[in-house]
Parts: structure tokens; sequence; C-alpha cells
């Protein structure tokens, strides 16, 4: 086989984006578009030695799983690689995505298919969106999201993922730029002066955030795009967000009032919290509930314990666990984090809750030694790469009674439970919950604790 042959091929699983997998003579082959159970022709695009890439040229049986997508730019865009797929369906391969995870690279036997949490509607659910400004080749500005692995942007300004109210908002900024005749920023040329706008919404309090990502530190006719803005039902905060670096990373550090407070404030169960545009705060609230609350679950607090929450951001599980803990500290690298936690704690009255600014790989071990420190409890929510090393010795050296393991990426998620339980712990419970519907993304809550004799989960 060479490029450009066409080929017919079953899909049979997913890769890590979404594209599909199906063997043919014995090759594999990713297909993108494509979903498990589809029969389809496609054209070779490049050969390895025991792979390759083909395009979908037409769906010759679709799949039962197969649904026609909501959105009319969701082939063209990166950002909803299952939106062809049934939803029942999309919860089938993140169950399976979990579970192969665990086994494969954990090396877990006898674990059962782990439960998920699903949602009701799975539309609709994003609390922040970042869109990016461009130009189009009549020069006119346009934003949208970027096409898969790329940074040219689909023109868009509606996603099913986020709240109706983006739209407007992104119509007035829009216009205002035309009007204006206010460039686009331009990767290649550093030059231009709209790079990203940032909106942000609460869900429990319908309190809207927009904040403007320029490659200056003002916009022209700004008063005048302050007062549009401010028609939208719900305008809580408008800002600038200053970026004049020649970089990918979309937000700058230095923040511009211009409007209304400089944060918005959300719940998540009986927890309030003030969201700054530099937060992090987890885009579904919804399922961010049902998260957090399986988390406490696992924790099983009575009222006296110590809990550690390492990687805390601005507090959020650190407040949930301060409702039964008896102290809880949080530790998170990002200055700004440590002073939202901080305020949020405040807010919400809780005097059992302290928070440390560093890494958790260095704050924990030297509390440790330096202070004896112990726990109880640790609860640990990682970044995608997973905890490193030293902070995994320094959990085990503590002997917590439980840890409870929060993570976004199931594969380094496995590759640290290996280690713990091959240090004195067992994996007793797991749970999915789908943060990201219409993704590939899924997040899972794992509850270890120390072996026992009659441990059902064993390592391999």
């Amino acid at each position: 086989m060479k490029k450009d042959d066409l080929i017919e091929i079953v899909i049979e699983d997913l890769g890590v984006d979404g594209e599909g997998i199906g063997k043919t003579d014995g090759i594999t082959f990713f297909v993108k578009d494509t979903v498990i159970g589809d029969r389809v022709e496609a054209k070779i695009m490049k050969m390895k030695k025991t792979y390759g890439y083909a395009r979908l040229m037409r769906i010759l049986e679709p799949s039962p799983a197969r649904v026609e997508p909501r959105c009319a730019y969701a082939r063209q865009c990166g950002g909803c690689q299952l939106q062809a797929m049934s939803y029942e369906a999309q919860l089938a391969y993140k169950v399976n995505k979990v579970w192969n995870h665990l086994t494969r690279i954990g090396g877990l036997t006898g674990l059962p298919k782990p439960e998920i949490l699903g949602m009701e509607d799975p539309w609709r659910y994003r609390n922040k969106a970042q869109f990016p400004f461009g130009t189009d080749k009549d020069g006119h500005a346009v934003t949208g999201f970027y096409a898969a692995r790329s940074h040219r942007i689909v023109p868009c300004t509606e996603c099913w993922l986020g709240v109706e109210e983006n739209r407007p908002i992104l119509e007035k900024i829009l216009n205002h730029m035309e009007k204006r005749r206010i460039p686009a920023y331009e990767e290649e040329s550093g030059k231009g002066l709209v790079r990203h706008v940032l909106i942000r919404k609460g869900f429990s309090t319908g309190e809207i955030m927009v904040c403007l990502v320029l490659n200056g530190r003002t916009l022209p006719g700004l008063s005048a795009l302050t007062a549009s803005l401010k028609q939208v039902e719900g305008m809580t905060s408008i800002s600038i967000n200053v970026n004049q670096k020649n970089t990918n990373v979309i937000m700058g550090r230095e923040m511009i009032p211009v409007w209304g407070k400089d944060y918005i404030t959300d719940r998540i169960g009986e927890i309030s919290y003030q969201i700054s545009p530099l937060s992090f705060f987890q885009v579904n609230p919804v399922q961010t509930r049902k998260l957090y609350e399986t988390a406490l679950e696992y924790a099983d607090l009575k009222g006296e314990e110590t809990v550690w929450d390492l990687y805390c951001g601005i507090g959020t599980i650190s407040l949930f666990l301060a409702q039964k803990a008896g102290r809880v500290y949080g530790v998170e690298i990002v200055p700004e984090a440590i002073e939202d936690a901080r305020r949020n704690a405040a807010l919400n009255g809780f005097s059992n809750v302290e928070f440390y600014v560093g890494k958790a790989e260095e704050v924990l071990p030297e509390k440790y030694r330096s202070e004896g420190i112990r726990a109880d409890v640790i609860v640990v929510d990682p970044p995608r790469k997973g905890c490193d090393a030293a902070c995994l010795e320094t959990m085990v050296k503590m002997q917590p009674e439980r840890i409870v393991y929060v993570s976004c990426d199931s594969a380094t998620l496995a590759r640290d439970l290996k280690y713990l339980c091959s240090e004195g712990y067992e994996v007793k419970k797991v749970k999915a919950c789908d943060m990201f519907p219409g993704t590939v993304h899924v997040e899972t809550v794992v509850l270890l604790t120390h072996k026992s004799p009659d441990s059902h989960i064993d390592v391999k």
C-alpha cells in the first residue's frame, strides 16, 4: 500500500485525539472523522512501516452509534472530536478508555469497569471560552476556534458547548472592530491589536465576565464597546489583559480593569467562589459538583482529620473538604490562585484551611521533614502530566489512611497508581466523570487505602 491508494476499513477504536483506528492487511490506519463501528472508504495520506494515516472519503456503512452533529463546524473545528457519536457511545468509549489504561498501564487486575457520571443534557455546559481573533482573506476580522492541530481559525460565533451569551458578545466585538478598523493580531508578524477574548459565566449567579486580550494596553473606542457589552444581561466584569509577547500563551500577567468588578462569583454546592480572569476553575459546573462530591465521599471525613489538597488551584476541592475535615492544607504553584483560594476561604467563613504557594513536590516534603505535619487523607488533582515522583514518595512516607486521586489523564493516573500500589496501597473505588461531552477527555476519581489481606485488586 502507498500514498493515495483507496482502502476499505472498519473502525474498531479511537485514538487519543478522537481519530478512528482500524486495520486492513495487518496495517493499522488512523482515520479522522470516523466513529467506532463505521465501515468507510479512505485515502492513504501517509505511510509508515506498520501504520498509516488516511482521509475519510465516504461512509460505506455507518456505525449504529453515528449521529448527525448538531454543530455545522464539527468536522472542521478541533474542539469536538466525538460529536458524530451518540452520547451513550461516548460514555461507553470513555469508560473503556479509563479501564484499559488502569489495567494495561497500571497493571491492575480484578478491576471491574467503572461507573461513569454522565450529563442529562450534554450541551451548553462550558462556563468559560477563549476565542482567538484573526483576519479573513477579504481583510475582515473573524473569530472562532482553531482547526485541529493548527492555528487556522474556523470562523464561528456559535458553539454548542458554550453559553448562549457568547454569540452576542462576539458579534458586538467584531462589529466594533469593523467600525473602528481595529486590526486583529497576526502571529507571524506580531502586529495587530486584538488577540483573544475570554468569556466566563457563573451558572448559579448569571454573572458574566469579558476579558479582552490585547497586544497593547487599550482599545480605540473602548467606552463605546463597554457601553454595548453592558447591554448583555448579567454583565458584571469587563477588563483588558495585556499580552505583548510573541508567544502561543493566551493570557499575559497584567490585568487592567475597565468596568464593574474584577471577578465574578459562582457556586458549587454550598460553596461560593470568586473567579478572576486568570483563575483556574473547572469549566463544567454541573459535572464539577458530581466530581467533588465523589472526592468528598471517597475521603470519608468524620470531622477531625488532617487533609492535604495538592495542586489545589483556587481552593475548589479544599473548601469542599473543609466542610467535614478538621484541618485542610492546600498547595498550588500559582500565587494568584492562592490569593483567590484565601479569599474564597474567607468568603465562605472557613478558618480551618491554610494555603501554601509552591510546587507540591517541594512544599509537601519540606513540611513533612521540618514540621512533621502528617496527613490522614491526601487529595491530589494534578495536571495532565500527573504527580511528580518526589510528591508520590512523600505521600507514601506520610502514610495517610486514604489517598483520593482526581485525574484529567487516565494514562498518567495509571502510571502513578502502579507506583502507589507497589508501596503499600490498594485501589478500592474508581469512578469516571464526563466533564467534557463531545470530546475525548474524561475525569477519573480513585480511592486508595492501605492494602489488606482480603484485597481483590492486584497489581502485575
